[in-house]
């Protein structure tokens, strides 16, 4: 019965009445001994079920819980209620295992082979038929708004939780930031240099380190918060709030800003620090390339989330590719360039 008794909808105020010596017995100050009295008269039906899920019973209370009473009392061996005592309380202690165990008796066998039990099943077969002339319920639409009002709804809900969720947003820009000022501070004033094959590979290895250190870092720290939002969109699109699409469309939107924000803020520093040619077109191209770089990391992440069972098997898929993306990027192994030389004749 552990647990029953948080099942009731309980009235914080304890009803205690003076026993047969006249003082006040108090009793552990326990959920389930805070259920008071009119907390039951607050309904017509109960239905009681012992640990693991078996109904031991099922029917109306009655005026003061007598309907209840009545039914527990018949059990042979079962304690009578005192005179003021909780019938809450008293339900609770005599329906436990331990009550089980030293009466030799089970409240599952006894309710299914009770008339209470009997009359259930009838009157469940009563009103599982339908009434003559009615007609099955029927909806235009398996959702009720739109395609278009879902999308909002799922939006609205995902910027209040990416919001409200300072430990993956501010600390994936502050993390940006602090790898920008390293990168610079590493790479500063090479931009410029051009004059060797290694001054060109130095700026190439400045672009892509940071581009696949920071989309690692973003791959990762998004998994925890898909896993979690994932179990959310399971109980809500199975009471038809909204279908998956929109879901999905919210959470790739609601990214957009956050990951764009990142790319600029770590863009100006970069490039200022290693010194780049400042050109409006070159700016851009630098810009747009982290952009959408740091986006697909992004997605990548949420996308291995949504086909394993759990972030932590998502972070071993992950691993994986990143391995595999880092040798063949194109900067670890170029591409093999032929040279041509002219013939003398």
């Amino acid at each position: 019965m552990d647990g029953a008794g948080d099942q009731l909808v309980a009235n914080p105020e304890r009803s205690r009445e003076p026993d047969d010596q006249g003082t006040r017995k108090r009793r552990p100050d326990t959920p389930t001994d805070r259920l008071a009295e009119r907390s039951l008269e607050a309904f017509d039906e109960l239905f009681l079920m012992k640990r693991g899920g078996q109904e031991i019973y099922v029917g109306p209370l009655g005026r003061h819980s007598s309907h209840l009473i009545k039914y527990f009392e018949s059990i042979e061996g079962v304690s009578k209620i005192k005179d003021g005592y909780n019938p809450a309380t008293w339900m609770l202690e005599v329906t436990t295992t331990a009550q089980e165990l030293s009466l030799g008796v089970d409240f599952t066998d006894l309710y299914q082979n009770s008339d209470l039990y009997r009359r259930n099943k009838q009157l469940i077969q009563e009103l599982g038929q339908p009434a003559p002339g009615s007609k099955d319920l029927h909806y235009p639409t398996q959702y009720s708004q739109s395609f278009l009002v879902q999308c909002q709804a799922c939006l609205w809900k995902q910027r209040w939780s990416y919001w409200r969720n300072p430990p993956y947003t501010a600390s994936r820009f502050f993390f940006t930031v602090f790898v920008a000022l390293i990168f610079g501070t590493m790479f500063w004033n090479l931009g410029g240099k051009h004059s060797s094959r290694q001054d060109l590979s130095n700026s190439l290895g400045s672009m892509y380190a940071a581009v696949f250190f920071i989309g690692v870092q973003n791959c990762s720290s998004v998994q925890p918060v898909v896993s979690v939002e994932r179990s959310v969109f399971y109980r809500e699109k199975a009471s038809g709030m909204y279908s998956a699409l929109p879901y999905a469309f919210a959470q790739i939107l609601v990214e957009l800003p956050y990951v764009f924000i990142q790319s600029v803020s770590y863009g100006v520093i970069v490039y200022a620090m290693i010194g780049f040619d400042w050109t409006v077109e070159k700016f851009f191209w630098y810009i747009f390339f982290m952009y959408f770089t740091l986006l697909y990391f992004t997605f990548y992440g949420m996308t291995t989330v949504g086909l394993t069972p759990n972030e932590h098997v998502a972070g071993i898929v992950a691993f994986a590719f990143y391995a595999i993306w880092n040798l063949f990027s194109g900067f670890v192994v170029t591409r093999p360039v032929s040279y041509c030389y002219p013939l003398n004749k």
